[in-house]
């Protein structure tokens, strides 16, 4: 998805949408070493991509069934696993991506 715009930390931090993630993002680049910053940059740069890909295929989701029509994809539930995942992250404190 692609708004024209170069991405910079700003459109970065915005595309994360989540004031803890673009905290996260700025405290991880503002301490990167100079041989660093491109690294780190291009991994948020990614996660912030996906993020917003994630937002677009809700939105057309929500989309789909406020329009009454079957929601696009294959849909699994696996909210158990993602709950599991995101409750060892927190306890490891993991970076995101």
């Amino acid at each position: 998805m692609s708004t024209g715009r170069p991405w910079s930390i700003e459109r970065i931090r915005e595309a994360l949408g989540s004031p803890d993630l673009a905290r996260r993002f700025t405290d991880e680049i503002g301490s990167a070493p100079a041989h660093r910053v491109l690294a780190v940059f291009a991994k948020w740069q990614g996660i912030a991509e996906r993020t917003l890909a994630a937002v677009e295929r809700g939105r057309q989701a929500a989309a789909a069934e406020a329009a009454g029509r079957e929601v696009p994809g294959e849909w699994i539930d696996i909210t158990r696993k993602v709950q599991e995942e995101a409750a060892l992250n927190r306890s490891r404190g993991a970076a995101c991506g």
